[in-house]
This record gives structure tokens, sequence and C-alpha cells, in this order.
């Protein structure tokens, strides 16, 4: 286990006043060594603690002076101080295991660890949850957790993740819901293994094994170009449609029942069946929002002027891997702007499903100098229309092909670390970009922006 490094210290803090400095190792916070960002922020939240602090070979002790509860002023290089819990299943529909050669190493990394689903919203299986790690997150009350769910007949759990404790794993997660910690599940629905009667089932299922759940996203497998899995495949718009039918009955059923909808289909599933999306008051309060529901209705609502301020955080792919600081992908995002001609016209890059959201929102402007360029992510192939995985590869290509000196605008969650997902930096694109946050708001801004 290594110790928490400091990277920044904030000015005029009780860290700085202590002496602390960027590249400290806090080796012991009051005699214990943390070992994830969860339990160093108890340790440093208490009054005055005594920190064993090695720099330059040499160990020392500083007592911080401070009242309980104010922050230390330290911000430490990564969310976990001992190895991430690596997963030991092996999901046909795994997108790591769709992944090119030749990446950084960081992004092959798959983890199963509670404490980044957590931290950073991350989807675990709880197989390999442990009743030592029901204790802590009982005793130190850490809540929300994201479960992957994925079917509740437990013979198919177990052969989708390919894990014989797949099924029975699911203890934990009522385990979990008996002690009251906030719970939030996913679906990822695979055509032929858990649609159809087997979906149907697993939300039964929640209603009468799970019905505590805070809410349950259902969600399409990703199928890109490097698949080796011949069963796994995209869905038709019939059976997208299919997931969608079955989900509203369901919302319709729990709300009698429970009072809630709890379960919500991915707006992918709505893009790929040509519905329009549900009205914003279905989706109760956007809970699932970083996983795909509901954004489209809130980058509406943002870009119209109907709220004041961002409904969710924008976060990027596999963002939080490469150590990740205490924020991780939560953390504000560097936005790098260009300098155009005020009158030079506007394209707005994004991926294939973001144009299908953005090109009618666009059109109410009534204006002909702001166009919707769609990128095909031909780097990942398959079904890839997210502009989460937008590449810096794909980006060049079709920019290549646009005029030069108009106003390029680029959404930030493409980047990962201030990069593509293929290690393209912004500034190696042929064309000057402008990045800009994620949101409706952010959008009309930089449109207005003249």
């Amino acid at each position: 286990m290594s110790a928490p490094r400091v990277v920044r210290v904030a000015e005029s803090s009780p860290a700085a006043g202590a002496g602390l400095e960027v590249g400290d190792l806090l080796v012991r916070i009051d005699g214990e060594s943390p070992r994830d960002v969860i339990a160093y922020r108890l340790l440093v939240d208490a009054a005055d603690p005594v920190l064993d602090v090695a720099r330059g070979g040499l160990e020392f002790e500083v007592t911080v002076a401070k009242p309980e509860g104010v922050p230390l002023g330290v911000e430490v290089d990564s969310a976990l101080f001992d190895q991430v819990r690596t997963c030991d299943n092996h999901c046909e529909f795994c997108f790591i295991h769709q992944l090119p050669t030749g990446l950084r190493p960081s992004l092959y990394v798959k983890d199963d660890d509670w404490r980044l689903s957590f931290l950073y919203g991350n989807f675990t299986t709880l197989t390999r949850f442990t009743e030592a790690d029901l204790e802590r997150v009982v005793a130190e009350g850490i809540s929300p957790l994201n479960v992957s769910i994925h079917a509740t007949d437990r013979a198919v759990r177990a052969e989708m993740l390919r894990n014989r404790r797949g099924g029975m794993s699911l203890r934990w997660l009522r385990a979990l819901l008996d002690h009251g910690i906030d719970v939030h599940g996913q679906i990822v629905v695979c055509p032929d293994r858990n649609d159809g009667a087997v979906l149907d089932d697993t939300l039964a299922g929640i209603l009468d094994e799970f019905p505590e759940l805070s809410s349950v996203c259902v969600v399409p497998l990703g199928v890109s170009r490097y698949n080796t899995e011949p069963t796994m495949r995209p869905h038709t718009p019939s059976e997208a449609a299919s997931v969608i039918d079955a989900v509203e009955d369901w919302q319709e059923i729990f709300l009698a029942v429970v009072g809630r909808r709890v379960v919500f289909a991915a707006d992918e599933y709505y893009l790929m069946a040509g519905r329009p999306f549900p009205e914003a008051s279905a989706y109760e309060e956007f809970a699932m929002h970083e996983d795909g529901v509901g954004m489209a209705r809130t980058f509406e609502r943002e870009f119209m002027g109907e709220v004041d301020r961002p409904t969710g955080v924008a976060t990027g792919f596999f963002a939080w891997v490469d150590g990740a600081p205490a924020e991780g992908y939560r953390a504000p995002r560097a936005q790098t702007t260009t300098e155009p001609a005020s009158t030079a016209p506007i394209a707005i890059l994004t991926g294939v499903y973001g144009a299908r959201v953005l090109e009618p929102l666009v059109a109410t402007l009534d204006r002909d100098d702001v166009r919707v360029v769609a990128v095909e992510n031909r780097f990942f192939g398959g079904n890839t229309g997210v502009a989460g995985l937008l590449t810096g590869e794909d980006l060049s290509r079709v920019l290549h092909e646009q005029p030069v000196g108009h106003r390029y605008l680029l959404p930030d969650v493409c980047l990962s670390q201030g990069r593509f997902l293929d290690g393209v930096a912004p500034e190696d694109l042929p064309r000057p970009v402008e990045i800009i946050p994620t949101d409706g708001i952010a959008l009309r801004s930089a449109l207005e922006r003249r």
C-alpha cells in the first residue's frame, strides 16, 4: 500500500500553516495509514490531526492546528492508496474487452471496486464484495453506491457475468438496502440474453426483492468493431422499441406499488427506436442523468433557458483511471478557447446520437451561421455513437474537410486528462477547436458570443 502524495496545498489553509508541501507523503494520520481517500477524508476531518510525513527520505511528525470539520487544505494524487479491486467477471458485453490494442494501459483496467462506485459513479457487480466491506460501508455511511444487476434470476446473472458467484452475490444488494444504503441499479440489456421475458422477470424481481432501490437504468450494450463475442450484437430498432415498452409498462406498476417509477430507459433506446423522449417530469429529478437517462431532456431544458444551472455532471469515459485526485472525474474541466472572427460561422462537433438531439434545438435559433456536424465513430465502430467516445482520429478526419476560419465547438465530455481516448490532444487537431462544458447552458452561451 502506498501513501497519499500531496499534489496541491491551498493558500492560507491549515495544511499551509503547518508547513506541508507538494510532494510530501502522508504516511500516517493519527497513527493510521489510510487505504483510500474515503478513509483519508474521515481522518483529516478530525480536530488537530497528527501527520507522519515523509519528505526527501526523512520522516517527521506534523500537527495541523484546525477545528473538527475544517478542511485540511490538501489535494492528494489518487483516490485509492492500495490496489484497485479488479473485476473477476468475464462478461460477454464488457466494453473493455472490445478496446483496440495500443491505447494507454490504464484504459484496460477493469475494476469491480465499490469504493470507485461511491467516488465516481462506477458500477460494481458485488461479486468481490465481502462481509468486511459491508461492515465498513454501513459503519461509515458510504452512500450512494451503484450496482450492476443485469438479471435477478440467479442462473441468468451468473451466466451473463460468467462467474459462478454472479447469482449469490445479489445477497449483498439486499444487505446494503437493509442497512439503509442508497443504491442505484443498472441493467445492460443484451439481445437474446436478458431482453424480452427475462427483462420482464428482472423488473418483477426488482419489485419483489429490491423495491428500495433508488432508481434503475436500463441501457443497451455497446458493440465495437473489435468485438470477438459472436452472440453480442446491437439492438434492432424493433428490439429497442420493445425495451422501451417494457420499461414504460413497469414504470406504471412501480408507480402503483411504491409510488415511484424507479426504472428508466436510456436515451439511446429512444434514438434507436425513433421515438420522442419522455417529458422531463417522467424522469423524477434525473437521478440517472450521468448514465445516459434523461440527458436529452436536461440538455433541452438548459438550452431553452428553462433552468438556470446545469442538471448533471458532465463526465468522460474512463476518466478516473490515470490516478485521479479526490474529486476524480467530477472535478471541474479546463476549457480552451480559440479566437476566430466574431462573425465566423459556427460548427458544433458531436457524435451521431448527439447530432440528433442538437439539430432540432439549433433549428429553433433560426440562424444560418450555425450547423451541427455529426462525427461518425470509425475508431471504435460498431454501434458507438455517443459524444463521450469521440477520438482525435475521427475528429481530425472530419475537420480536414471543414473550412478554415470557422468556430468549432467541441463538448468536454470527450476529453480525459486533457486528451481524447486515442491520446490525441485538442491542439493536435487540424482546426482550432473551442472546448466547452457539455451542457445546454454552455452551448447557448457559446453560440451567443459574437
